[in-house]
């Protein structure tokens, strides 16, 4: 056994065993005849796909085949929140009387923050006219800047979003990284006409309110509000798709509830402040508050995944001689 065949078989017992014995074979074969002479390890694609298909025969025996699908439409939920939110504080960056400095500024903007939301703009821009792999590197720039603000900002002595922004926005932009490519040209427009709609209609209304900007408490609770929109949203998704039979608008809901938590963090936050009799919200309150979150959301995952394991209802599942008639998740044969 050569060492690429022995490469290939070590990623293939990430398969379970009963799959991998009807079509651990057929899958080692297509890869080897397709992999170039000469190479001695398996190339960065195939070992994506290999571990990607593992884990879908996983949640499959599991009985929880559902759930990759609903990750995929939870990241389209995720983006357009996420693409919303920045049309919405860019629009509030902008100071509209320059006369106006009772708060720290940069420039025409209340912030350094303008640069974040530009780039998220930017990347609901590249999603209605380019491919998911375009949109997905426009998202990961995104999400490097929604990071790199807070140090830069701060090393520099200049005003920049709140965590409490930052956090959530973060979060909504890792998942959107699951993005279908399968998406038609109309689904794709949603985002920026979204991001359009929030600067051009809200944005204006916020930023002339005196001396308010989205750094002080309404932003906080605008955050709430669009995480209980994102919540609705999910849930009717769910409602209706469940009517067809589907499962994946559950699942859905189930992966939203992290960035929907992290979108209350400053209701949840001051409810535990007030809970625990201390004063203004700490950033150990805080940071607890965001870890019960992440805590929460993963532990309800996993309790679903694992009562469906409980009782798997996967033909293939209970049956693994049933997998031939199926197709298979990598070479779709």
């Amino acid at each position: 056994m050569s060492d690429l065949e022995g490469r290939y078989r070590l990623l293939l017992r990430l398969y379970p065993d009963d799959y991998r014995r009807v079509r651990g074979e057929e899958m080692l074969g297509t890869y080897l005849d397709l992999t170039p002479p000469g190479r001695r390890w398996p190339s960065a694609a195939d070992a994506a796909d290999l571990v990607a298909g593992a884990v879908r025969e996983r949640l499959r025996a599991a009985g929880a085949g559902g759930l990759l699908p609903g990750v995929r439409l939870a990241a389209v939920l995720a983006f357009v929140t996420a693409t919303a939110l920045s049309g919405l504080w860019a629009g509030a960056e902008q100071i509209v009387d320059p006369a106006d400095r009772s708060v720290p500024a940069v420039g025409p903007f209340v912030s350094v923050g303008i640069v974040v939301w530009s780039a998220w703009l930017l990347a609901g821009a590249v999603d209605a006219l380019a491919p998911v792999r375009w949109t997905r590197l426009a998202i990961i720039v995104a999400l490097l800047l929604t990071v790199a603000v807070v140090p830069v900002a701060d090393l520099a002595g200049l005003p920049r979003p709140p965590l409490f922004h930052l956090v959530p926005q973060a979060t909504l932009g890792l998942l959107a990284l699951a993005l279908p490519a399968s998406r038609s040209r109309w689904h794709r427009t949603v985002p920026l006409v979204a991001a359009l709609g929030a600067g051009l209609t809200a944005g204006p209304v916020l930023s002339g309110r005196g001396t308010w900007n989205y750094r002080f408490d309404d932003g906080g609770i605008l955050l709430t509000y669009a995480g209980v929109a994102l919540l609705v949203t999910a849930v009717l998704v769910a409602a209706v798709l469940s009517l067809r039979g589907e499962t994946r608008g559950l699942w859905a809901t189930l992966v939203l509830f992290a960035p929907v938590g992290l979108l209350g963090l400053y209701v949840l936050s001051a409810m535990a402040r007030d809970l625990l009799g201390s004063g203004p919200s700490t950033f150990a309150v805080i940071a607890g508050t965001a870890a019960a979150v992440v805590v929460g959301a993963t532990g309800s995952l996993g309790a679903a995944v694992a009562t469906c394991r409980r009782a798997p209802t996967s033909v293939t599942a209970l049956d693994p001689a049933r997998a031939v008639a199926q197709p298979c998740p990598t070479c779709g044969r």
